[in-house]
């Protein structure tokens, strides 16, 4: 398991006060460090001694140049291996950052000097092909090789780059994560709160990893219920998802699927079922299973009603109309099209909450089963209200019983 220090940029929004505020809450949250950047941060902007006696910090020189007062009170300090490497050697992150993705031969031409014994190396590159990522994990194997383990820090940046730094923070010294919301220092940070719930799975963890697929999930609950290590892979909605779960067969067990990729993979993976949401890893190829079954079958069940309307026709409702004939439920699938007057009796809204429902959606006091859970079930459940209906909170439901099945698949992983 990972070792590696978890490192925190401070937001370019926070100064002063808040600075520290902020400093105090990553600190409770299982921090080591606070960089601070000069393309982020003025020298007057932060109060750097405070921020010194909440965490050790990492000061990082990017165009501008590092203030004296900050190189006096930082642990770390990052200067760019082509520029200078003028820091004390205790505290020196000697750090390239490549315009492109190199090959292992060029990165290790880069970093054919001599640098201080005890200092840092942070090698980043854009990710590039997802086919480069067995390249990039030899360009830290020989790093490592060369200057020795616990000083190396290789990192792939762009938006499908979180899962390959997942993997390589396993042998980083340094991994660099965000605090969460709607700012990150660098595309394809994982955030703080999974890694630290990585790390204290420490010794009953599995080397395997796991994960979940999905476009905004960073509510999603999987990485509090599953096994670590598991990572929150969240990409753009037209992103490679297929290439994506190919690449990752070497270094990860099995995946969870959820929004907007059910379909998309269930065609990848030439699966005879309408959708998917857990992916298990058989040798060199994914077999995939629909857990949502379960879910459906809960929430059916739950609602207790022999009919019902289905607000939507992706990867839920396929599971729903799998289980319908089992509980003795009649389901009437509405596409948005469809819907032209009040809706009454009972139903269950499938729609993600970041795809706006139809204006024209109203209902006539319809019982209406929320699947999400967390704040995009609370948002889903204010509209059910607003349009007239009563929302019936079963997301928990949902989860809990396609996770427990999840959790049994991907213990059979070979």
């Amino acid at each position: 398991m990972s070792s590696a220090l978890r490192v925190v940029t401070l937001p370019p929004t926070l100064s002063g006060a808040e600075a520290v505020r902020f400093a105090q809450e990553i600190r409770h949250r299982g921090a080591n460090v606070l960089e601070i950047r000069t393309d982020l941060h003025a020298p007057t902007a932060v109060d750097i001694p405070a921020l010194a006696r909440e965490l050790p910090l990492l000061v990082s020189e990017r165009g501008q140049p590092l203030p004296p007062l900050w190189v006096e009170a930082s642990t770390y300090v990052d200067r760019d291996v082509t520029v200078s490497v003028d820091a004390p050697p205790t505290k020196l992150v000697a750090s390239h950052h490549a315009e492109r993705p190199l090959s292992t031969a060029e990165a290790l031409a880069l970093w054919n000097q001599d640098l201080p014994r005890n200092a840092f190396v942070k090698h980043v590159e854009p990710l590039g092909s997802l086919a480069r990522i067995p390249e990039l994990l030899e360009t830290q194997a020989r790093l490592i090789e060369r200057f020795g383990a616990g000083r190396v820090t290789v990192l792939g940046m762009g938006p499908v780059a979180l899962p390959v730094r997942a993997v390589l923070a396993q042998r980083n010294a340094l991994d660099y994560l965000a605090a969460g919301g709607n700012w990150n220092s660098a595309p394809g940070q994982r955030l703080l709160d999974d890694a630290v719930r990585e790390a204290r799975a420490a010794g009953t963890a599995t080397s395997l990893r796991r994960g979940i697929l999905g476009t905004s999930i960073v509510h999603s609950r999987s990485p509090r219920i599953h096994r670590q290590p598991f990572d929150r892979i969240d990409i753009p909605e037209e992103g490679p998802v297929e290439e994506l779960v190919d690449a990752l067969i070497p270094h990860y067990a099995g995946f969870a699927v959820t929004s907007p990729f059910k379909l998309r993979l269930a065609r990848h993976t030439r699966s005879p079922l309408e959708a998917i949401n857990t992916l298990v890893r058989r040798g060199t190829r994914w077999e995939s299973f629909n857990t949502d079954v379960e879910g459906a079958r809960a929430v059916l069940k739950r609602l207790g009603v022999r009919e019902a309307f289905v607000l939507g026709d992706g990867g839920s409702t396929a599971a729903l109309r799998s289980v319908a004939g089992d509980v003795g439920c009649q389901l009437r699938i509405l596409k948005r099209a469809d819907i032209r007057e009040p809706l009454s009796g009972a139903g269950v809204w499938t729609w993600p909450d970041r795809i706006p429902a139809p204006e024209e959606l109203r209902f006539d006091g319809a019982r209406v089963a929320v699947i999400a859970y967390g704040a995009p079930g609370r948002r889903v459940a204010k509209e059910i209200s607003r349009r007239g209906g009563t929302p019936v909170m079963l997301g928990a439901a949902w989860f809990i019983a396609q996770a427990r099945r999840q959790r049994e698949l991907w213990e059979t992983a070979t």
